[in-house]
């Protein structure tokens, strides 16, 4: 049996990773120091009450003073295209409104189409708005809220810096931040329709839609240099699919949101569909129909689904291509394209958009894929069979997806015995999707300890009701001595900062592209109940950021890997998909009045970053 390249890398790191568990230094080791005195000498002196803290501000980021490109402008790239696609505008939609109103019911794209696309949704409880519904104007941020906090006692005793080019920033998507989901002409997506009754919706969350002028002038007062965020595919073209029309207004405001980014003298990075597809490739002809998410369904396997998404791709990239230096195609597809079909569309739409972007756009900037994967260490790294869980756990989460795309390599042969319809990709396919990403992306929030299951991997793999399926590993969070892996969340999240050094390592030498580590995050447990000033005092979650940048400096001067980049999750305290006692933010958010506070981990992280900057 022939063993491949990206297996022996695997395990080796996987083997230095799991060290780690079973390390017997303790914490009476004594830090280099100078020479104390033999003895104390005590004296007197006179007593005064005096500051212990000088005040200091965060350090905006500054205007800019010339615009890069990194494309044609649109009246360029929009010739590329097959056929100049046509604009419309739409207005909004709020139950029993709209539908009545709209008298063009021959229009196939019309207002009472578009009205029906979220009639036949039924959104639950779905009745107002929020507090906005036209774009608000920023005002200046006041000094008084831009005061760094308390340092805290034990900080990094690290002597690097990261390199001049290096990303960082921070990231959110569009349904977990922008509220505004039926108005102005956007059409439903999936996530309408992914919280129960009983949860909170996304209809409204942090009305970013209108605020984002505010929100960006925050974060750019902040020293925040990269804002990282996601257009909804539903936004741009309501009915989805090529030939439907351009939603104008949508095309208007991320131009606007683009630029407004640029001239706060930052630089943006845009996702093209973040878990948000539009709800036309899950309800098939039963337009009522709820998705079946236990399934991964998020309509990704739908026969339509990527040249529809290769059309929309290109639309986005002609208009915005030329000021927008990195793009992402989908991020963590894994979690809603989990059956081979879904998978096999994701790898074959994102070459596509990737050839369009470099070989017809003839674009500069970046263009990657991103992923969710925690990393997968065995529990026992002597055990074989545990280091084999190991390895088909990164298999089934990275290497379905990223054997093709970065190594121009075949399908794990893991996925092609497990999931029902599974085929090889030929060798024309492969040379056309082969090395069609400009680095790795990768949100890599914690570990996850792995091993085999009872009845062993190969008797799951055959039984598509095991519990398991079809990963057919057991995954835990705690280490063989039965140690957490460390500090908990209020979520799935572990703070394992040493893990993630030894899995920039395995990334870096399996699959040979800089790695961006395109979100990481920290929901403080319990955070949702306390008092605002004890929110905004958030040490772990500082711990957790700088901790995490710590490793990543030691991956790239003490290991060699090259880390592009690090986008914290997220900017702002969110709807983490039906739930927003998760609170990953680094702003705290008020709901009801809809104002926002920067908390400590805010100022802690930018702080850090800005002291270790090549160019600083």
């Amino acid at each position: 049996m022939r063993v491949s390249v990206i297996n022996i890398s695997l395990i080796a790191a996987i083997v230095q990773a799991q060290q780690l568990f079973i390390t017997t230094t303790g914490y009476t080791e004594r830090p280099q120091c100078t020479q104390s005195p033999a003895s104390p000498s005590y004296h007197f002196q006179p007593f005064s009450f005096t500051l212990n803290e000088t005040v200091r501000y965060a350090t905006s980021v500054p205007s800019p003073t010339s615009t890069q490109t990194y494309a044609p402008p649109y009246s360029e790239a929009v010739k590329r295209l097959s056929a100049s696609p046509a604009t419309t505008t739409w207005g909004s939609y709020l139950p029993g409104h709209t539908v009545i109103n709209a008298t063009d019911t021959n229009d196939p794209y019309g207002q009472a189409a578009w009205s029906s696309l979220w009639q036949n949704v039924k959104l639950d409880n779905y009745t107002t708005t929020g507090l906005y519904s036209t774009t608000v104007s920023p005002t200046p941020i006041p000094s008084s809220e831009l005061v760094l906090p308390p340092r805290d006692y034990f900080g990094s005793t690290d002597c690097y810096s990261f390199p001049d080019d290096f990303i960082f920033g921070v990231a959110g998507s569009a349904a977990q931040v922008e509220g505004a989901v039926a108005l102005e002409g956007r059409g439903p997506t999936i996530l309408e329709k992914l919280a129960g009754l009983t949860q909170p919706k996304n209809y409204v969350t942090a009305e970013n839609y209108f605020l984002y002028k505010q929100d960006i002038q925050r974060l750019a007062s902040m020293g925040v240099k990269y804002y990282s965020f996601s257009i909804p595919w539903a936004r741009i073209l309501p009915f989805a699919l090529p030939g439907t029309p351009v939603n104008q207004e949508g095309i208007k405001h991320y131009d606007d949101l683009i630029n407004t980014v640029l001239d706060a003298g930052m630089q943006p990075i845009v996702t093209l569909l973040h878990f948000d597809s539009p709800w036309v490739f899950v309800s098939s002809d039963n337009a009522t129909a709820k998705p079946d998410f236990g399934a991964k369904n998020g309509g990704y396997q739908n026969e339509t689904f990527v040249d529809a998404f290769v059309n929309y791709a290109k639309i986005v990239l002609s208009h915005y291509a030329d000021r927008v230096p990195v793009w992402v195609t989908f991020n963590e597809p894994w979690l809603y394209s989990f059956n081979f079909a879904g998978a096999n569309n994701v790898v074959h739409a994102h070459a596509q958009v990737y050839h369009f972007y470099h070989d017809v756009l003839k674009a500069t900037g970046k263009m990657g894929i991103k992923f969710n994967d925690n990393f997968g260490v065995p529990r026992d790294p002597k055990n074989s069979s545990d280091v084999h869980a190991a390895r088909r756990f990164q298999e089934q989460y990275l290497g379905f997806y990223a054997n093709p795309i970065f190594l121009g390599q075949q399908y794990p042969d893991s996925v092609l015995q497990t999931l029902p319809g599974a085929k090889p990709l030929s060798k024309e396919e492969l040379r056309y999707i082969g090395n069609t990403s400009d680095f790795f992306g990768i949100d890599p929030y914690t570990t996850t300890v792995v091993s085999q299951p009872a009845e062993g991997i190969d008797e799951c793999a055959a039984n598509r009701t095991d519990p398991l399926w079809p990963i057919c590993v057991v995954q835990e969070t705690k280490n063989v001595y039965g140690w957490n892996i460390g500090y908990r969340s209020q979520s799935y999240t572990y703070m394992a900062p040493t893990y993630l050094r030894e899995y920039l390592n395995y990334l870096w030498n399996t699959f040979r592209q800089p790695v961006l580590v395109g979100e990481f995050g920290f929901p403080v447990y319990a955070e949702a109940e306390k008092e605002l000033s004890d929110q905004l005092f958030d040490t772990p979650r500082s711990i957790y950021y700088l901790s995490y940048m710590s490793e990543i400096l030691k991956s790239i001067h003490e290991d060699g890997v090259h880390v592009m980049g690090a986008l914290a999750w997220s900017w702002v305290d969110n709807w983490e998909f039906g739930d927003y006692n998760q609170q990953f933010g680094i702003q705290v958010l008020n709901h009801t009045t809809q104002q926002r506070f920067f908390k400590k981990s805010f100022f802690d992280l930018v702080d850090f970053v800005g002291a270790r900057l090549s160019s600083s």
